[in-house]
């Protein structure tokens, strides 16, 4: 009998010893899956698809640095060719809010004010817009680069490979951060330069790959020879190669798209800012304020030239760039409107973020009329 008991309480000890493995394995795979979870998930909203070419694949390899960086920690969500009205871009910013979103990217100046109206209706969520001029001190942050750096710089290369004295520039919309850039192009064109002039055409889209090669065509057949842009797809630049002339790109190195033409571009580093501001997050030290990088920390920068670039430029380049680091401003009076009055005086310059985004105005030597919308 009592080896009967012995057997009998070594099987019940054995069975109630399996039962709490089983609640530990349990309880394992319950902590397992909490730490599994992302620390923080961010969204992004993009006005064109991924693989553009140029402005949105820039910013969405600054989305991919953050997986990159922060692997399981942060979870990254985005949302393509959303269009710039407030409605669209509320729905697009409350989707991804639904799916977790804690902090937001809206990248794209018509984004600015469907932005500001997700900031008020999500007080909890950090938000994030590139371009444009509003921000407020709790949710709502503002991030540009100073591109009319290395837009003065590419103007450089284009006044001194131009032979017609003619150059072409296939833009966006008629807004200030358009404006800046056509502004600050023309005047590295004239820095080498002062015969040649910058004839504008606007394509009111930032994406419309037929329309902007089409655009740099009727510029070619006005007799430029050189064709710069400021919109999202490297067709200008293959429709200078196909003409047998040259190009200034813009947001990425496309010099595999058009390797005849293309001489180099105006490039942002949006890996080294996003997977920054991501940081901040985590380490609770995000504020929204407003950021304008330049290049002294990195943000915007020139491509490196290449074989078809005029000789002397990368020489020049450097000059003025070595300048730009040391803190002297790209819009240095006298500067003229294209009517002929001064729009900066002798002696005077635009050294502030606010100063600059002020400019409702195209500069003397630029050829198309519009009226630039500072709003």
């Amino acid at each position: 009998m009592k080896k009967f008991l012995a057997v009998v309480l070594i099987l019940v000890l054995a069975m109630t010893a399996m039962t709490g493995c089983g609640d530990n394995k349990s309880d394992k795979t319950k902590d397992d899956s909490k730490a599994g979870e992302p620390e923080l998930t961010v969204g992004f909203i993009y006005v064109g698809p991924v693989d553009d070419g140029g402005f949105t694949e820039s910013h969405d390899k600054g989305r991919l640095a953050i997986e990159k960086e922060f692997g399981d920690r942060v979870k990254c969500l985005k949302i393509e060719n959303v269009a710039e009205t407030v409605e669209d871009v509320v729905s697009a910013g409350e989707t991804l809010v639904d799916q977790g979103a804690q902090l937001i990217f809206s990248v794209s100046y018509g984004f600015m004010d469907g932005t500001e109206a997700l900031a008020k209706e999500f007080p909890d969520v950090k938000f994030m817009h590139f371009s444009g001029t509003k921000s407020n001190n709790t949710n709502f942050g503002n991030y540009m680069g100073a591109m009319e750096q290395p837009r003065y710089l590419s103007g450089i290369v284009a006044g001194m490979k131009t032979e017609t004295n003619k150059i072409g520039y296939v833009a966006a919309y008629p807004i200030p951060e358009v404006a800046i850039g056509i502004n600050a192009f023309t005047l590295g064109v004239q820095s080498v330069n002062p015969d040649a002039t910058v004839t504008v055409v606007m394509t009111n889209s930032w994406y419309d790959p037929a329309l902007e090669k089409a655009s740099a065509v009727s510029l070619l057949e006005q007799g430029c020879d050189v064709i710069a842009q400021h919109c999202d797809t490297a067709g200008p630049q293959i429709a200078a190669q196909e003409a047998g002339k040259w190009a200034i790109g813009y947001n990425s190195d496309t010099r595999d798209q058009a390797p005849k033409a293309f001489m180099t571009a105006p490039l942002w580093d949006n890996a080294t800012f996003y997977t920054g501001r991501v940081q901040a997050v985590l380490d609770g030290t995000w504020e929204p304020g407003v950021y304008y990088g330049d290049m002294s920390d990195g943000y915007v920068t020139l491509a490196p030239l290449s074989d078809v670039a005029p000789e002397g430029a990368k020489a020049k380049i450097k000059e003025v760039e070595d300048k730009f680091l040391a803190g002297e401003p790209v819009f240095v009076g006298p500067i003229k409107k294209q009517d002929g009055t001064i729009a900066v005086p002798e002696g005077e310059s635009l050294k502030t973020k606010d100063e600059i985004w002020a400019m409702d105005y195209l500069v003397e030597g630029v050829i198309g009329n519009y009226n630039i919308k500072n709003d």
